[in-house]
């Protein structure tokens, strides 16, 4: 057995949980509809507005991190922290914990990744860039490619700093959810 995750440095959480890639998997939108039957129910007392596929498992074709991004979005006038708890107390790890936003996650275990990951982004309602991002790059596969070429580049680079991936990929979602606004409206 390893070591128990919530005593390990951010250090040796990244190297049990390294940045990975693999081709685009089809059965990611399985996955997705799995977790979205399981938050649904868990959350079924709540008030949830959405409950999106986000990330890069949920663009076409792409390569990506084996890891189902999902986005939960409440409105205002719920109190995250109480919707979080029940995530909590029903299997879902806390990874961290702002004022308007908190992340979860399920699959990662004191011996590596399960089979099935997920990241669990609980937002408020309009904080959804990540929706325009998708649909704008599903629509433009070209884009798409370009952000494959990226996070491919950036993958060896970043492999045990999940923080600094994620930091090199930013200015390139800006420009590109910018532009799906522009294009999209709002359509959320």
């Amino acid at each position: 057995m390893g070591k128990d995750l919530s005593k390990m440095t951010l250090e040796e959480f990244w190297v049990l949980f390294p940045i990975f890639l693999v081709a685009h998997d089809e059965r990611w939108e399985a996955y997705y509809k799995e977790i979205e039957q399981e938050l649904s129910g868990l959350l079924a007392d709540q008030t949830v507005i959405r409950i999106s596929h986000i990330g890069s498992t949920a663009i076409q074709g792409i390569w990506a991190k084996n890891i189902v991004d999902v986005m939960v979005e409440i409105p205002q006038s719920v109190e995250m922290k109480a919707m979080a708890q029940i995530l909590e107390q029903s299997g879902f790890t806390i990874m961290s914990f702002g004022a308007n936003r908190v992340s979860l996650n399920k699959g990662y275990t004191e011996n590596g990744f399960a089979d099935k990951v997920y990241h669990i982004h609980l937002r408020y309602a309009g904080d959804n860039d990540e929706l325009y991002f998708r649909d704008y790059l599903n629509d433009h596969p070209d884009v798409a490619k370009e952000y494959e070429t990226l996070k491919l580049r950036l993958w060896k680079q970043f492999e045990h700093n999940r923080d600094a991936y994620t930091d090199a990929k930013t200015d390139f979602i800006s420009k590109w959810t910018a532009e799906a606004r522009k294009e999209c409206g709002d359509r959320y």
